[in-house]
């Protein structure tokens, strides 16, 4: 199975570019850029990744994103991810960034957002990997901070086509944003949100009804509402889901209790994510290994995996079927 997991054809829809910061790669830019790590080596700060919720996550992640400051550093970063990917055989990913980590460093948006595409076209040209790029807004900030961030991101709005909202969710509800990504919407951008994580139910309904979002990510805690279930499997909304994230954020106690199971059985179209693979665990594939073996997924199973995260895709109809084709074949 795992060797099936290895070279199925697919497409990765949950990936943060920050979160993907290995200890290694930490370290050498923090030697480059002159920061001191709060770690004294590699193995001490893959240690520290032992999380109790996601706020407890979220800290580590900001710390450790310090040392991430050029054109070439972001470039870099995302090269390593995409390099991880082609290896899995993702055929197309969609990245989340979040600038207001960085422009909150006094880095301009447009180091971070050139920097970043410049690997995804090496990537596409060398490694045959297509992707997208989608901005995401902290939500723990204000309304005011995310349409300030719109407002500096619209002069490169034609290296991103989507936008997100991410980070602390409790207490911070997708309603909170209704003024701006209505603007969002007025852009003409796609519109995702990170709903039904640790908050509850209602969230994802807020983000279908309030944000008008295409895709919710996570929305694994949509199991407990009856009728939000019902919806989602008959508009097949989809949901970008991270297994190992679930677990290491304590969102499930064990993978046998997560709910991803009970999803596909429902009907809802699924997909099978990494959201931050260094800090829990895994990239895409570690991910499908860990929910075939905790389930006992078949080999069909994991092809219609496969297949959601293709449909699910911000890409056109042919070029939805050109990927979904490569599976009856494989």
């Amino acid at each position: 199975m795992d060797d099936f997991i290895a070279q199925l054809p697919k497409a990765e829809l949950h990936l943060h570019i920050e979160g993907t910061l290995e200890p290694e790669l930490a370290f050498a830019l923090a030697e480059k850029n002159k920061i001191t790590l709060p770690f004294k080596s590699v193995d001490e700060m893959r240690a520290a990744y032992n999380f109790s919720d996601l706020q407890s996550f979220l800290d580590l992640y900001y710390a450790s994103i310090s040392v991430v400051q050029t054109e070439e550093d972001f470039h870099d970063l995302t090269l390593a991810y995409l390099k991880k990917a082609a290896s899995q055989n993702v055929r197309h990913t969609e990245i989340f960034f979040d600038p207001q980590s960085h422009t909150a460093r006094n880095i301009p948006m447009g180091t971070v957002i050139n920097g970043i595409t410049a690997a995804l076209r090496e990537a596409q040209s060398e490694l045959g990997v297509s992707s997208k790029l989608i901005l995401s807004f902290l939500r723990h900030l204000s309304e005011a901070a995310a349409m300030e961030t719109l407002q500096q991101a619209l002069p490169f709005r034609d290296q991103f086509i989507g936008i997100g909202l991410d980070s602390s969710e409790l207490g911070h509800p997708p309603s909170k944003f209704v003024n701006v990504f209505e603007e969002v919407r007025r852009q003409g951008f796609r519109v995702v949100c990170h709903a039904g994580e640790e908050g509850p139910p209602e969230y994802i309904n807020e983000a279908l009804d309030q944000l008008h979002a295409e895709r919710i990510d996570h929305g694994v805690r949509c199991m407990e509402d009856a009728a939000l279930v019902k919806r989602l499997a008959e508009e097949q909304i989809p949901l970008t889901v991270c297994p190992l994230s679930n677990v290491r954020l304590c969102v499930f106690k064990t993978m046998s209790d997560h709910t991803i199971k009970q999803m596909m059985d429902a009907g809802l179209l699924v997909t099978v994510n990494s959201d931050d693979p260094p800090y829990f665990g895994g990239y895409v594939n570690e991910n499908y290994q860990a929910i075939q073996e905790a389930f006992g997924l078949t080999r069909e199973d994991l092809v219609q995996l496969a297949r959601n995260s293709f449909t699910a895709a911000f890409l056109s109809d042919e070029e939805k079927q050109k990927l979904i084709a490569e599976l009856p074949e494989f």
